[in-house]
């Protein structure tokens, strides 16, 4: 893995902690075990789905090596204050892309989200912020978590609408890096909100009405908890 490699060049030795955001798909937990050292979760600012500065200096220990920054989805993580963070406590700051929907053309995405968050209703829309590239958009499904988000994905997809749910489990929740004490709020209610509507790229505007369409009259049926 790229990744791992990365964290051996810079010195991330046997036993380390590497902390990483939860709300992922394990592959950069996995990367940190190839290395030989321990991941350790941090949880991420709701409105980013990047990690929160705040919470990884609650996790930082003498063992701490090194902090991956990841921007989720095309949102720009919070790089300043957790490149302030890591030198005050000596750890490396190790940038990954997210790589899901890299490509593509990022101003006629932006136009087309643009067009999303004045329309949709029902659903949380993502927050604007100044370079998102729109890699995906992930909006959050009102109503009681999980159940009331996947039986939306079913009716969306029923009606030819695509969308997928990001991240299924958190990472601190798989079975090989489930421990105790883990108490990442965010990430797990990001988990049960949260929904990729279909990719930006190559939609025309007639897929995009029917996308607002579809996704309004649903969205209405579902009530805030």
């Amino acid at each position: 893995m790229r990744m791992t490699g990365a964290l051996q060049s810079a010195g991330v030795a046997s036993g380390d902690e590497v902390i990483v955001p939860a709300y992922d798909t394990g592959e950069l937990a996995r990367a940190v075990v190839a290395a030989a050292a321990v991941p350790v979760f941090a949880d991420i600012d709701p409105l980013t789905y990047c990690l929160a500065p705040d919470a990884v200096g609650q996790v930082v220990t003498p063992r701490t090596a090194a902090v991956i920054l990841v921007h989720r989805f095309g949102h720009p993580a919070e790089a300043a204050p957790l490149a302030q963070l890591a030198a005050g406590h000596g750890l490396l700051l190790v940038e990954e892309e997210d790589p899901a929907g890299l490509g593509g053309d990022v101003a006629q995405r932006r136009e087309r989200a643009r067009y999303l968050d004045r329309r949709l209703a029902g659903v949380e829309t993502p927050e604007p912020a100044e370079g998102h590239r729109y890699q995906r958009y992930v909006v959050r499904v009102p109503g009681n978590g999980r159940p009331d988000r996947d039986a939306f994905a079913r009716l969306l997809r029923r009606r030819g609408v695509e969308c997928e749910v990001p991240v299924p489990i958190p990472v601190h929740r798989m079975r090989e890096f489930r421990r105790d004490g883990w108490m990442l709020g965010e990430t797990e209610r990001a988990a049960d909100e949260t929904l990729a509507l279909h990719s930006l790229d190559g939609l025309s505007e007639a897929e995009l009405r029917r996308l607002v369409s579809v996704c309004n009259a649903l969205g209405g049926l579902l009530q805030p908890a």
